[in-house]
Order: structure tokens, then C-alpha cells, then sequence
């Protein structure tokens, strides 16, 4: 497709989105869950004619991960409230790291066993497949539960644990990657484990540096439009420089939205700057996540349900077990922890009904190599386990908050 070509078509489906979302508004629906349908039927309509929407795998992929991702990422950690993130940290981190982990293994014996085919599908397979899937999104029933005023701490815990656990699950995905590329290299436990520690945790320095080096630079400005424009650069200078070093860019990007938006919010609050920033960002997240959800409907096919059925149904049930073992296990282990406030099973439903997955678990398994013989079912078992939490759980949500006496709660 030509330059033009690609912006009338962006230009074109930003119109779309923009009719849509009152419509989603108003019949309750996901509004990722419409884009998506919007995506599919027109895609299937222009191929049904013999045109070609241009869009492949490998083009969306690199959309999500070197586009729509550092967005994503970057603006859900400037604002989030980091009082909150700190008073729950322990808990976030918990659900983000040892029961993202716990919820990859469950995954992936359910995954593995379900399919029973181990030349196939061999372990590495499901494996895989169960990184992918433990990355949480839960956006579209964010958007819902503070529209209804739930309680503070519980949107802080989905938010929180969404933002860890994005990266906690890409560097368990790279690790597991390696192996798969790698089958007659012996990697052991202890390898994998000290590559997932210097791949994570040298994300974090990379994003304290950064985050601190872009806060001095910002100090040099007062306008809020330069803010703005500044805050734009840390968020994909930390992604790409962590890459460029083989750490997380995802923790990278997270920890200099966390320093720049506390100072920002800090500093411009009384004079207002801070609200452009705000909604600066909100505006880059929209146009982001409106693209991505209509080009996810663009590269579905019909070929992935008809071949793959019975692997998305068992990549359903896996995801749904393991996110119960870890939300409801997880969460009563950590109640019981002294100075840890307690988790109420309210919250835990919730948890449970509300970890929807989205565009990093598109990313992950649009990611696998085509030289990987089960790369076709581990696609197709993201994208099942996409839609179904989209079209399945996230409907269900505001019905769940009410049942449990959530709506309308003060902060």
C-alpha cells in the first residue's frame, strides 16, 4: 500500500471509531469487543471482493509492540495513583510475579494435557502458550468500574497487576522463546531464571535512569505543550534503549511513567498543566487502542476457528483455572500475611471475572517464528482466549459489580 493509501485507511477506520463509541456507550457493549467485530466483517468483505487489506501478522505486530505498547504502557503508569500503588505495592507485585508464574505453569499442564498431541505440542509449546496468556488487560472493565465508582483500591489492584505482570510475562515469553529456538542448546532452571532476573530487573534501572534523566530535562520547561512533548520521548526513548540493551522495555517504559507522572501531576497540578498532559495522553491511548482493536479484527480469520476450535476451548478452560488458582488462592494466601490488608472475595470475583487479555498476548503470539511447527495453534489459541474474554467476561462485569454491592462506593 502507498503512503496515502495507509492514511486515508488510519484516517478512515479513526472515523469509524469515533461512530462507535457512542453506539458502545449506549447498548453497553466493549467498545474493543465492537472495534473488533467492525475489523472482521470489514476485512472479510474487502477480501470477499478480492481486494487485500494490506494488513499481515509481522506489520501488526511490530505495531503493537514498537507502537501502541510504549502508549499503552506509558500512560496507564502516568497516571495511576502511586499513593494507592505504593499502599497496595505488595499485593500488586504478588499477583504480578510469583502467581503470573503459578498461573504460566497451571496454564500450561491444563494446555499441554487438553491437546495431548506432544509431538506436536510439546511442552515448550504450552508453555509458551501459558506465558502469552498470563498477561492481564483489563481496560475494558477499568473503563466501566470507574464509571460506576467502585472502590479505589480494587481498580488500583487490576491496574497495578496488569502493569507488572505485562512485563513479568514478555520476559518469561523471551525466556521460553530461546528455548524453543534453541532445542539442542541445554538451558537449565538456573539460566532461565537469571536471564528472567537481569531481563526484568534491568528494565527497572534502565527506566530509573531514563525516568530521572527526561525529569531534569522537563525541569527546563515550564510550558505544559513541551511537558507533554517531553513525556511523548521518555515514553519510547525508555522502551527502545531498553530493548536496544536486551532488558524489559516494558518495566523500562513503566518506571519512567511512574517518576515523570508523580512529579508532573506534582508540579503543574495548581496551574492546570498537569490536566493537558493528562489528557494529551489520553488522547494518544485512544487513537491507539481504536487502531489496534480494528486491526486485530482485520487479521482474525475464519480459517483459525474452523481449524483450531477445540485448542481455543482448551485455552479457555486453562486460562479460567489458572486465573481461580491464582485469584482466589493467591489472594487468601496474601491476606493472611500480618500488615497486608485483607483481600474480601468481592474484590477477588472481580479479579477473576475482570483479567481480560488483549494486546500483549496478541503481540506474544503474533511474535512466534513461522519455523515453529505449533505456531498456527498458539495464535489461534490467543485469539480465542482474546475474544472470549472480551466478548464473555467483560460484558458480565457490571452485573457482577452490582451483585456485590461495588457501584457507587466512595474512594
Amino acid at each position: 500500500m502507498t503512503v496515502s493509501a495507509v492514511l486515508l485507511l488510519l484516517a478512515l477506520m479513526l472515523l469509524l471509531a469515533l461512530i462507535l463509541k457512542p453506539v458502545a456507550e449506549k447498548y453497553r457493549i466493549p467498545f474493543a469487543a465492537l472495534l473488533i467485530v467492525i475489523g472482521l466483517i470489514g476485512s472479510e468483505l474487502i477480501v470477499g471482493f478480492g481486494g487485500d487489506t494490506g494488513v499481515r501478522y509481522d506489520l501488526f505486530h511490530d505495531l503493537i509492540l514498537l507502537v501502541f505498547l510504549p502508549l499503552l504502557i506509558f500512560e496507564a503508569a502516568f497516571k495511576i495513583n502511586v499513593q494507592q500503588l505504593l499502599k497496595n505495592g505488595l499485593v500488586i507485585l504478588f499477583f504480578a510475579v510469583p502467581v503470573m508464574l503459578l498461573s504460566t505453569v497451571i496454564a500450561a499442564i491444563a494446555i499441554y494435557y487438553g491437546i495431548g498431541h506432544p509431538t506436536g505440542f510439546p511442552w515448550i509449546a504450552a508453555l509458551l502458550t501459558g506465558a502469552l496468556l498470563a498477561a492481564t488487560d483489563p481496560v475494558a472493565v477499568l473503563e466501566v468500574m470507574r464509571r460506576l465508582g467502585v472502590p479505589a483500591r480494587l481498580c488500583i489492584l487490576l491496574d497495578g497487576e496488569a502493569l507488572f505482570n505485562d512485563a513479568t510475562a514478555i520476559v518469561t515469553f523471551s525466556v521460553f522463546l530461546y528455548i524453543a529456538q534453541h532445542p539442542l542448546e541445554s538451558v537449565t532452571f538456573g539460566d532461565a531464571s537469571l536471564r528472567f532476573v537481569v531481563v526484568f530487573f534491568g528494565g527497572v534501572m534502565v527506566g530509573l535512569v531514563l525516568g530521572l534523566t527526561f525529569l531534569m530535562l522537563s525541569r527546563l520547561f515550564q510550558n505544559y505543550i513541551q511537558q507533554a512533548i517531553v513525556t511523548l520521548i521518555a515514553a519510547y526513548s525508555s522502551y527502545l534503549i531498553a530493548e536496544y540493551f536486551h532488558v524489559s522495555g516494558v518495566m523500562s517504559v513503566l518506571v519512567t511513567g511512574i517518576i515523570l507522572g508523580k512529579v508532573i501531576h506534582h508540579d503543574f497540578s495548581s496551574a492546570g498543566g498537569s490536566g493537558f498532559v493528562d489528557d494529551f495522553w489520553t488522547f494518544n491511548v485512544y487513537v491507539a487502542e481504536a487502531l489496534m482493536f480494528l486491526l486485530m479484527g482485520v487479521t482474525i480469520t475464519v480459517g483459525m476457528f474452523t481449524d483450531n476450535w477445540l485448542a481455543m476451548l482448551i485455552g479457555i478452560s486453562a486460562v479460567l483455572i489458572a486465573r481461580a488458582v491464582g485469584v482466589f488462592g493467591g489472594g487468601a494466601l496474601i491476606s493472611q500475611l500480618p500488615n497486608v490488608e485483607s483481600i474480601p472475595i468481592a474484590y477477588r470475583r472481580v479479579m477473576f471475572l475482570g483479567g481480560l487479555r488483549g494486546a500483549v498476548t496478541l503481540a506474544l503470539a503474533l511474535s512466534l517464528p513461522t519455523t515453529l511447527s505449533y505456531w498456527w495453534t498458539v495464535q489461534s489459541i490467543a485469539y480465542g482466549v482474546v475474544l472470549f474474554t472480551l466478548f464473555i467476561q467483560a460484558p458480565m462485569i457490571e452485573s457482577v459489580l452490582k451483585k456485590e454491592g461495588l457501584q457507587q462506593a466512595k474512594p
